[in-house]
């Protein structure tokens, strides 16, 4: 038996989370898909788009069908929101061993099938394998899973699962109880006169995160390895900060990736940061409508109402803001990007913004490379060549978001 993890045609509808990313390692309630299902100590295997197959290799997971065709494989939607709910039906499905295929939305979510049935590389590729399931003779149903459509279900679905998912860390993990529904990993430490409220649920801290003196910070609420919390720091209302960040002000309803540095004051609420993100002092971002209504997202060109009434920014991997930047409600920022002023508008990847004061220019790949080299130099992580190559690729991919009429951007 093997899961296999696949991406299928919707994962572009998920930009600028995803284009530097498989959807299987996007964050949501303090866990990636890819890691709960690790959990269930089935080998995983990856159907990835082609520039992402080398980095998600050199990160230690296999792509691709492994050629034996004897035994069953699981297949799984990486865009299945990484929630325990769906972790005990993969695990339901996993014990039963019946081959059958779960839709929802027109979509394969779940086939466990017999490798013999499985059409082999290339002839399945990561933009086919939903297809080409779905055209196994073996049994179908419609089953109510929850999956990522748009990027901003990265924050519907975080404060919907965050709370169950800090429950399941604390059946499997090792923690002690260090105040009142605060619970750390060796390592963690609590900062004097910090306030802890869990009324709504626990706060976790693993391995080695700290907390500086004077912060807040409200339940359900997670800190991952090495995190840091600023003195004076308010963490409120369903947040889950990545391993390796530096946090400071105001965080609310938030998921921040790691490696990600906000470290100064400013508001961030409601909002998805990716990896290697920077947020210059001072920048806040609102999440809330003046009049109080439901926020519409902009997609490639197209309006999608979300239902929601707090929806703050999705923040692709790199993006950098300067001081002071203001972000308004529900606005996309791409990959690589660097911000200043007042965000009116969605952000392309890899530009210049600074539309406030009159100009929006392409930023060069050779700029975020050596950009990526120093950040990477800080945190003593060693720059690859696949690191480098994906920037190129992800420059490529999103060019389409930079010209109109085939004409460079400018303003």
């Amino acid at each position: 038996m093997q899961i296999v993890l696949f991406e299928d045609e919707r994962v572009t509808q998920l930009y600028p989370v995803s284009v530097g990313k498989p959807a299987f390692w996007m964050s949501c309630g303090s866990f990636r898909l890819a890691d709960l299902l690790a959990e269930l100590d089935v080998p995983l295997r990856a159907l990835v788009r082609p520039h992402l197959r080398a980095i998600v290799e050199a990160d230690g997971l296999a792509c691709g069908l492994d050629g034996s065709r004897s035994g069953q494989l699981l297949f799984v939607n990486a865009r299945l929101v990484p929630s325990v709910a769906h972790l005990r039906r993969v695990a339901e499905l996993l014990r039963a061993g019946q081959p059958g295929i779960i839709r929802h939305n027109h979509a394969v979510l779940l086939a466990l099938v017999n490798a013999a049935d499985v059409p082999a590389e290339p002839l399945l590729s990561a933009a086919q394998a939903g297809a080409a399931l779905a055209g196994l003779r073996v049994p179908a149903s419609e089953e109510e899973l929850t999956t990522f459509e748009y990027p901003h279900d990265l924050v519907r679905h975080h404060l919907t699962t965050l709370a169950d998912s800090l429950g399941h860390r604390l059946r499997r993990g090792q923690y002690e109880e260090i105040a009142d529904g605060v619970f750390a990993a060796p390592g963690a430490k609590l900062g004097q006169y910090t306030v802890t409220d869990t009324t709504k649920g626990p706060i976790l801290l693993e391995q080695d995160a700290s907390v500086g003196p004077f912060c807040y910070l409200s339940g359900p609420a997670h800190l991952g390895a090495g995190a840091r919390l600023i003195e004076h720091a308010a963490i409120k209302d369903a947040v889950a900060i990545g391993h390796t960040t530096k946090i400071g002000g105001e965080v609310e309803g938030s998921t921040i990736e790691p490696y990600t540095n906000k470290q100064h004051h400013g508001f961030l609420g409601h909002s998805y940061l990716g990896s290697w993100v920077n947020l210059g002092a001072g920048t806040c971002n609102s999440d809330l409508k003046n009049t109080y209504g439901h926020v519409n997202m902009e997609y490639q060109g197209q309006k999608v109402a979300t239902s929601m009434q707090f929806i703050g920014s999705i923040v692709g991997d790199y993006a950098k803001t300067a001081i002071n930047t203001g972000i308004f409600t529900g606005k996309t920022i791409g990959s690589c990007s660097m911000i200043y002023g007042f965000v009116t508008t969605n952000v392309p990847s890899f530009v210049n913004y600074a539309r406030s004061f009159g100009q929006v220019t392409e930023a060069p790949v050779e700029v975020m490379i050596a950009t990526q080299a120093r950040m990477f130099a800080r945190r003593t992580v060693d720059q690859r060549p696949c690191d480098i190559q994906l920037l190129h690729d992800m420059h490529a991919l999103t060019r389409h978001e930079r010209q109109i009429a085939g004409e460079p951007l400018a303003l």
